[in-house]
């Protein structure tokens, strides 16, 4: 040791004290040749700080930074696109499941619509042993759905007879039919009376009408075979006839004068309007006139074969000779006294005493006789695709973007079709 260094000085070749190697860690390197001794430093004056065991940690290998972050990354991906092709296969799927459902739900339903109908008694106790049928024909005839929709309550001709034969011997004890009509077409019309005529035949039960209101035209058309024709007071019958029209005539037009007020036509020779009728004063109320005699002969012709075909129908069934008809009725409409009297009704009576009749009629005790009617089908049924409405009634025409609702039924669109009713169309076509 040099005279000069410090004793306190550490040698070059001291070991300073600091973790052993444990067992398990591999062998020193092999020793390095010797160096020259260094040379002592010049010391900093002040205390020295303490030397710690133990200070000296060995180096840690280096981390992968961001391997968690880039692995949950990637999986979180794969996850999110598998989950969206699930999404949208299930949504395939969905769509595909609901057409395959809604089609056999329509044909379910298109099927059983009249067996999906709970039943409602709207006259006699619920408990009773008998009953009777009800089924109604309210506001106009027409003959099925794609002829269009009126602004009122109407009827599916060919619906109604459906739902007529449908019904069994065991069904009932008979079939009353609650009418309320101006009539309408006549394919809709005959429809339900030949359903009527059907219905006696097949059973060997009876069929009633019952008139609230009215009953003229079409719906003369279609209850005149019933066993038995009841009014109630104040109703009106008759109208046997048939019209076509109006067919409108404008003379030396001048202008159109459509504006957002009003529309309309400027003529120099006027404007006419004609029907085409068969019945004695059928186009009663009729303010305008004129035609050429072809068109009147051609649609005539057509006309007389249909009267003929209603006349003969109801003089048949009522027992009314066909020329009484033509010459003495013709198509005027009648108040229930004199219905009578022309046999075109039965007798007068309120509903009670109507109902009481009909299940006497039919053979059963009144007093343990119920009219039941259907009701339109429960929200469950209405899922599985049955229509809101009891079977061969009518929807009314709804508003659709704001626009009051328009009629767009044959019966107020079309100028040449024969139609077997009664009053102005205006009161259903608006």
């Amino acid at each position: 040791m040099s005279e000069n260094a410090s004793p306190d000085a550490p040698r070059p070749d001291a070991v300073r004290p600091g973790p052993q190697p444990e067992a398990s860690q591999p062998a020193a390197p092999p020793s390095r040749p010797a160096q020259p001794t260094a040379q002592p430093q010049p010391q900093a004056s002040g205390p020295r700080p303490p030397a710690y065991p133990g200070s000296f940690a060995p180096p840690q290998p280096p981390q992968q930074k961001g391997a968690f972050r880039r692995g949950f990354g990637l999986g979180a991906g794969a996850g999110l696109g598998f989950g969206g092709i699930m999404l949208v296969l299930g949504l395939i799927g969905s769509l595909l499941t609901s057409i395959m459902m809604a089609g056999a739900a329509s044909a379910f339903a298109g099927a059983n619509q009249t067996r999906l109908q709970p039943d409602k008694v709207i006259w006699g106790a619920q408990g009773a042993a008998h009953t009777l049928r009800a089924m109604r024909v309210s506001g106009a005839i027409m003959g099925e759905g794609d002829t269009g929709s009126l602004l009122q309550t109407s009827t599916y001709g060919y619906e109604t007879a459906q739902a007529i034969d449908k019904l069994t011997a065991s069904d009932a004890d008979g079939l009353v039919l609650l009418f309320n009509t101006p009539g309408g077409t006549v394919n809709g019309s005959r429809a339900i009376a030949d359903a009527i005529d059907r219905y006696k035949q097949r059973t060997g039960k009876k069929a009633f009408v019952y008139v609230e209101g009215l009953s003229a035209s079409g719906g003369m058309y279609a209850m005149a075979g019933a066993d038995r024709i009841v009014a109630d007071h104040g109703s009106l019958v008759g109208s046997i006839g048939i019209i076509m029209g109006p067919f409108l005539q404008y003379r030396d037009v001048r202008a159109t004068t459509g504006t957002l007020v009003e529309s309309g036509v400027t003529t120099n020779g006027g404007i006419s309007s004609e029907y085409l009728t068969q019945g004695k004063g059928k186009d009663f109320g009729n303010a305008w006139r004129a035609m050429t005699q072809e068109e009147r002969d051609n649609y005539t012709t057509g006309l007389a074969n249909e009267y003929d075909n209603f006349v003969n129908w109801v003089a048949r069934h009522r027992n009314i000779p066909a020329e009484t008809i033509k010459n003495t009725y013709g198509a005027y409409m009648f108040d229930t006294k004199r219905a009578q009297e022309n046999r075109l009704i039965d007798a007068t009576m309120g509903r009670d005493e109507a109902f009481r009749d009909f299940a006497t009629q039919a053979g059963v005790d009144p007093n343990g006789t119920k009219v039941v009617e259907s009701e339109p089908p429960g929200m469950w049924a209405q899922l599985f695709g049955a229509e809101a409405r009891v079977y061969g009634q009518a929807p009314a025409a709804k508003p659709e973007g704001g626009q009051p609702a328009r009629a767009t039924s044959t019966l107020c669109t079309s100028q040449r079709t024969p139609l077997a009713f009664s009053g102005s169309l205006a009161s259903v076509c608006g």
